[in-house]
């Protein structure tokens, strides 16, 4: 498995994963630009507030991502039950 360390809002991690490097650094890409996104539209909120900001975005992204599924999981059962 490989190891990363990546600087990512000025914290320097260490981490192993079985992601490649490509799907890291997309990740690390994403995670600034919506860090970025939000403090351009706050005003003087210090980075924690802001870090816990995004991890409350990216939760709410992957849980309706997981309904989202779950809906087309549901209706593709739906399509493929012999009536």
């Amino acid at each position: 498995m490989p190891q990363y360390t990546l600087n990512v809002l000025g914290l320097e991690i260490r981490f192993r994963t079985d992601a490649d490097e490509a799907r890291v650094q997309a990740a690390k890409s994403h995670l600034e630009d919506l860090f970025n996104q939000i403090a351009q539209s706050g005003k003087n909120i210090n980075k924690e507030i802001l870090l816990t900001v995004l991890a409350l975005s990216l939760a709410d992204d992957y849980l309706q991502a997981k309904r989202d599924l779950r809906d087309i999981e549901a209706k593709l059962g739906s399509l493929l039950t012999i009536k």
